[in-house]
């Protein structure tokens, strides 16, 4: 498939491109990108020297890729078809979240629940981090009609999730051996959370108490979810065992994870704990791979009728 990136100097689309390049069945056409128009890929991706001689352009092309990556900022992707004529037969991928609502014919591109939409779709909606997380952590329940209360999450994300520009929050002098809380209660990507929880328990009235903590680490996501249940631990470990069966990347442990088991993978692990009628649910991924880039390329592969894991086969990060 001829592919084309829009908003290619972004942490994301650095992911993108290190998948990309060593996908069989991937040809990169133009990485677009206006403030670095001219210089080599690996100028901005350092980690791609030695892999690529692309260079990033100043326009593009929309008639001469087969699909296109947006790569660009939230709100970016709705002004950008304002702009630009999308052509009969482009596929397209979203990694903002302009169209997680499915609105203008997007699909929401979480294959655990999407996959035979995702394969039918000629434009997706990538999800967000938290939210792949978080869901990853609570949808199993929901399919039994099973999330009733309150439910308390808190997920810790690394700096790369507050994007490549240069911030206070993301300064090595003040991330570095730091903790902090940012928009507790109200992180954006709970509207799609909830939305997802709703279509999948009709029933789904809960509130989500959501903090989000800025961690001391570069990327990953753990998410620690608490709901209450009067089932067994052995009858809740079957049922999240049976959802995520069919799901190459998403896998429930029997022991506690840790974030390193994730980090540079495509993987979600779950691990699920009981004390009384309180039930644990922990989830970890890695936010620029499955969080991001990596469900990108396997919502690619699904789209494009290739074998989910093309390309995605990758190595954690273990010490």
């Amino acid at each position: 498939m001829t592919i084309g990136i829009i908003g290619g100097a972004g942490y994301t689309a650095g992911e993108l491109l290190r998948l990309l390049i060593n996908h069989p069945e991937a040809e990169i056409v133009f990485v677009h990108s206006s403030s670095n128009a001219g210089k080599l890929v690996c100028e901005i991706h350092e980690g791609l020297l030695g892999d690529t001689d692309l260079r990033f352009s100043g326009d593009y092309d929309l008639n001469s890729v087969e699909l296109l990556f947006l790569c660009q900022g939230h709100g970016f992707s709705r002004k950008f078809w304002d702009e630009n004529k999308m052509p009969d037969g482009l596929k397209v991928i979203d990694l903002a979240q302009d169209y997680r609502d499915e609105s203008d014919g997007y699909v929401y591109g979480l294959p655990e629940i999407n996959r035979s939409k995702i394969c039918q779709a000629a434009k997706i909606a990538n999800p967000g981090c938290f939210a792949t997380a978080i869901q990853i952590a609570l949808l199993p329940l929901a399919s039994r009609g099973l999330l009733k209360g309150a439910i308390h999450v808190t997920g810790i994300t690394g700096s790369t999730g507050a994007g490549v520009k240069p911030s206070a929050t993301t300064h090595f002098s003040w991330r570095n051996d730091n903790l902090s809380v940012y928009k507790p209660f109200t992180h954006q990507h709970l509207t799609e959370i909830e939305r997802t929880l709703r279509l999948i328990q009709s029933s789904f009235d809960s509130e989500i108490t959501f903090i989000p903590v800025r961690g001391d680490f570069a990327r990953g996501i753990f998410v620690m979810a608490t709901v209450e249940t009067d089932l067994g631990i052995d009858e809740i470990n079957g049922i999240y065992k049976d959802f995520y069966t069919d799901a190459p990347f998403t896998h429930v442990s029997d022991r506690q994870i840790d974030l390193k088991q994730v980090v540079n993978t495509n993987k979600a692990l779950v691990s699920l704990e009981k004390h009384g009628s309180k039930l644990l649910i922990v989830s970890a991924i890695d936010n620029l791979l499955k969080g991001a880039s990596g469900q990108a390329v396997q919502n690619f592969n699904l789209i494009c009728g290739f074998p989910e894991d093309t390309g995605l086969r990758l190595k954690p990060s273990a010490f």
